[in-house]
């Protein structure tokens, strides 16, 4: 029988990020999102958290926490929940962290992992969607063509947050034997990052485009494995995310009808209100379940691909459909900045279109 039960300390983890999205992430979100700008005060106390480093091994310099794709889960919920853009800055690092936990040499972990155990944060990303029509992470157009012993990269990338900042970025190309990532350190001769991308939503992240103009990374630069068990945790995590975003666009919906009177009363109480109210929460529910479903299956190693795409695909349309319930809702006062439920909008339309931005 399959329990999604939480565990003591995973609840614990959860209330701590609820908490901290509740009171810290969510009173700072709109001004983050109308400036690009998120506080340092509010990084800094993020990464005390621990969420980010505290599964690199203790022979790394980390706590060595398993890295669960099911706690990986609840963490993401909460932090979308709060804001999405801060939730992807705050999490950035482990784009670089989990993969080289999960796949990397030893010498990869001994250069790469002990940058993110500091006191202070410290960026890393990862480069995987590219700027043209029809984009798949099967087929990539970035090449990385083996030379001399070393590989060189060429290629363009989109949607990279954090890139003019992080120490290490995880490119992932088209290689002879199919799907690759290698880890470019920041500052590599031939990657360019380009100036920030100007976006609908996720305005509080910068994220940005990169140019690979035979960019040369020797052949220990590469992840060995197979990289479809850090595609289906990437999918986790951004299922996860639009969850939280649309629990939170629901919530202040709900809260909102509830309070709000027409004709003598709530309109919480019109039959076409409640009824999209209640479609809401089933959604949202069944995708978190979709999620947590695929985060199990990666935690006992089975094979979770079917369950996270299916999780991702529905959790793209779902906080999409969910946001624009949320300002229905609101009617005319749900497209003004006054309420949050336009910004949610924003960041939810994105999802359809998001792959490699988290992970768990």
């Amino acid at each position: 029988m399959v329990s999604f039960q939480p565990t003591e300390e995973q609840q614990l983890i959860r209330d701590t990020v609820a908490s901290f999205a509740r009171e810290q992430i969510r009173p700072v979100a709109r001004e983050a999102d109308e400036t690009g700008h998120i506080p340092g005060a509010l990084v800094r106390q993020a990464w005390e958290l621990g969420l980010v480093q505290s599964t690199i091994p203790e022979a790394f310099g980390g706590a060595g926490e398993s890295p669960s794709a099911v706690t990986g889960a609840l963490v993401s919920e909460e932090l979308g929940w709060g804001d999405l853009s801060i939730a992807l800055y705050i999490l950035a690092p482990k784009l670089v962290i989990q993969p080289v936990i999960a796949l990397g040499s030893n010498e990869q972990k001994q250069q790469v992992l002990p940058y993110y155990t500091g006191r202070d944060f410290t960026a890393g990303t990862a480069a995987v969607m590219e700027p043209h029509f029809g984009f798949d992470i099967n087929e990539l157009t970035t090449t990385a063509t083996h030379q001399n012993g070393d590989f060189v990269l060429n290629g363009s990338k989109c949607f990279v947050p954090l890139a003019a900042e992080a120490q290490h970025m995880l490119v992932y190309t088209r290689s002879d034997d199919g799907l690759s990532a290698f880890i470019v350190p920041r500052g590599t001769p031939g990657l360019t990052v380009a100036e920030r991308e100007k976006n609908m939503g996720l305005k509080a992240v910068a994220t940005y485009g990169l140019a690979l103009n035979n960019c040369r990374v020797p052949a220990a630069a590469r992840l060995t494995g197979d990289l479809t068990l850090l595609l289906n945790r990437s999918r986790v995590a951004l299922a996860a995310l639009a969850v939280g975003v649309a629990r939170a666009a629901f919530e202040y919906a709900r809260d909102y009808a509830k309070e709000r009177r027409a004709f003598g009363t709530a309109i919480a109480q019109k039959q076409a209100i409640a009824f999209m109210l209640a479609e809401m929460a089933i959604e949202i529910d069944a995708t978190r379940l979709l999620t947590w479903e695929a985060a199990w299956k990666i935690d006992t190693g089975a094979e979770a691909t079917r369950e996270a795409c299916l999780a991702k695909n529905y959790a793209a349309t779902m906080v999409l459909k969910a946001t624009d319930d949320a300002l229905q809702v609101l009617g005319g006062h749900g497209y003004i900045r006054d309420h949050p439920v336009e910004l949610w909008l924003r960041n939810g339309r994105g999802f359809a279109t998001f792959e490699g931005l988290a992970i768990v």
